[in-house]
């Protein structure tokens, strides 16, 4: 599947609208339209990687950009002392529904474990 074919890749191309939370050259965040939390943003590559299994040795350094733009969200979105998780779905099986890697920054209420 071609990013262009997915509602994130229309997202960075301006051609859906999203509420950006927090952008830099190599990630975009913005707000999950169905939050699961009171604080539920989504943080995506610009690089269209379907999910994360797909990544390659070559994508360690957007992957650390990944998770530093999740961090910064949590900390833009007052995160930091009361704690948030972040996931990242794999698959159909696992729950992924958009095949554009993403990663939900997750807070704002108690979480469950194991999460499930």
């Amino acid at each position: 599947m071609g990013d262009e074919e997915t509602i994130f890749g229309k997202i960075l191309k301006g051609e859906m609208p999203s509420q950006e939370v927090y952008s830099d050259e190599h990630t975009y965040a913005f707000r999950d339209v169905n939050p699961a939390a009171p604080t539920h943003v989504l943080v995506i590559p610009r690089k269209p990687i379907p999910k994360i299994s797909d990544i390659s040795e070559a994508d360690a350094e957007l992957m650390g950009r990944l998770m530093f733009a999740a961090n910064k969200v949590a900390e833009l979105e007052g995160l930091k002392e009361s704690g948030y998780r972040l996931v990242i779905n794999c698959g159909a099986g696992a729950g992924q529904t958009v095949f554009h890697l993403h990663v939900h920054v997750l807070g704002g209420r108690e979480f469950a474990w194991p999460p499930g």
